[in-house]
């Protein structure tokens, strides 16, 4: 006769996986029924009204939905977007959700960048999703992450962008045991809609022709045809570089970076003087003012005996002035690349806590997750400049 315990033992059997696999399933779909819960709120407070609710305050109407995936550390999830007629559905729910997915695997590489070790990131990867990982699951991890960030980086670009904004950023990186200036190409462009885009980063040795070359090679690779104007400093080698690759863009010298020129040649004492008249040729109606203007100037200059400075302005001004060529809304915006300085900033922000990077695919990969995550805030999703399909340049 059997004993109790082989009929308790014979008579409860427990498969784990089949156990898991459920409760998987079961977490999956309460995180999909949660959000689209949510997303259906939103959907209701833009319209000021409920499904199928007929009310004078009613600022639009439902049109269905449409179905889209999000990646999530639980799995994939399927949400409903709700569509609205007349009214753009923009969800601040998924945006902050997929926000905070970018930053938790940016955050998963900078440690490793950083010289974490992996005790350590055992234990952080606990706290953020529950359970201590391997240090083999780790490196998967991280593979996966330089995978999805190489594919953003080399993703397909639009043909057409109104405006192309380029920079360079310095970072340290070791070689050999020696440290040494590196520095990284950016570039994001304001589309047909209005919006900035993230085009590209790469790495370059040193801001010089080669290194332009085949920046913009790499952007015109990947689909980019057509810009209508380029802002950017009077790098090394770019104004030549950027006329064999896109031969009929424009080309806007950032006025800032052309005032700290001819500062630099400037006596501290006429400072001051140099820099109204400066600021008056650029705050003239049109280029014809403003080239008039620019002449008086140097005139002016060359009897205060600075020569250099008039030298510069002679020489360069008509560089500046490009941006008079386009729609008078758009001017403040650009005739200077510090929009570049948002994105700057940021980058800065996560590479000074790595210091030296051991190679240039570090330094790159790193700077390409900031800016990854940096195109999907606000700074990407929102208008920056209100387009006109067929702007007419000003001739003047």
């Amino acid at each position: 006769m059997k004993s109790s315990a082989s009929l308790v033992e014979n008579a409860i059997k427990i498969d784990r996986h089949q156990v898991e696999e459920h409760l998987k399933t079961l977490v999956e779909g309460t995180v999909a029924d949660t959000l689209n819960q949510l997303l259906d709120g939103e959907a209701q407070q833009i319209a000021q009204a409920s499904r199928y609710e007929r009310s004078p305050g009613r600022k639009t109407t439902r049109a269905g939905h449409y179905a889209r995936k999000l990646e999530t550390p639980l799995g994939s999830v399927t949400l409903k977007m709700p569509k609205l007629r007349s009214l753009p559905f923009e969800s601040a729910i998924i945006e902050r959700y997929r926000r905070k997915m970018i930053s938790v695997e940016e955050a998963l590489m900078e440690m490793y960048l950083a010289g974490v070790s992996v005790r350590r990131v055992e234990n952080i990867t606990e706290a953020l999703w529950g359970s201590k990982v391997s240090p083999g699951t780790i490196s998967n991890l991280n593979k996966q992450l330089y995978e999805k960030i190489d594919a953003w980086h080399n993703q397909k670009l639009a043909p057409e962008y109104v405006y192309l904004y380029l920079d360079g950023i310095w970072l340290n990186r070791s070689w050999g045991g020696h440290y040494k200036n590196v520095s990284v190409l950016v570039a994001f462009g304001v589309n047909l809609d209005g919006h900035r885009e993230i085009l590209g980063v790469c790495e370059g040795s040193k801001e010089d022709k080669d290194s332009w070359l085949r920046f913009l090679r790499h952007l015109k690779e990947r689909g980019l045809q057509k810009v209508k104007l380029v802002i950017s400093d009077k790098a090394l080698g770019f104004v030549e570089s950027l006329g064999e690759i896109f031969p009929q863009a424009k080309w806007q010298r950032c006025v800032v970076h052309f005032y700290r020129n001819v500062f630099g040649v400037t006596p501290r004492k006429h400072g001051r003087e140099v820099a109204a008249m400066l600021k008056a040729i650029h705050a003239q109606e049109d280029r014809s003012a403003a080239l008039a203007k620019a002449r008086l100037v140097v005139k002016k200059l060359r009897k205060m005996k600075l020569q250099q400075a008039a030298a510069l302005i002679e020489s360069g001004i008509e560089e500046t002035i490009t941006f008079m060529r386009f729609p008078r809304s758009h001017w403040t915006k650009i005739r200077t690349h510090n929009p570049m300085e948002r994105i700057n900033r940021e980058v800065r922000r996560r590479t000074r806590v790595v210091g030296a990077f051991p190679d240039g695919c570090s330094a790159l990969m790193l700077v390409a997750a900031r800016l990854r995550f940096v195109s999907s805030t606000k700074w990407g999703t929102h208008r920056y400049l209100k387009i006109y399909r067929r702007p007419v340049m000003n001739a003047a």
